[in-house]
């Protein structure tokens, strides 16, 4: 499942890529920062090592054997004082 969801980000980030920036990754840069599975479905947020502050969903609908990506860019971090 986890090497599922790597292998998705990193097809997607090399089809994606700037071609002018002559980059790709191979799976030794895709990371799960975050999994989770629940019955027949999962979820992995996953990430790169390269820094772009990008990072992915990957669902899993077991019951429809569908696997959904999201892309997200992170903008900041900020504290929000109780």
């Amino acid at each position: 499942m986890q090497e599922k969801a790597r292998k998705i980000v990193m097809d997607y980030f090399n089809a994606h890529a700037d071609k002018t920036d002559k980059k790709q990754i191979t799976m030794d840069d895709v990371f799960v920062v975050w999994f989770c599975k629940t019955l027949q479905n999962w979820k992995c947020l996953v990430s790169t090592s390269v820094s772009d502050g990008m990072y992915y969903e990957v669902t899993h609908n077991g019951d429809k054997g569908e696997t959904y990506v999201d892309v997200y860019k992170k903008w900041e971090n900020i504290c929000v004082k109780d």
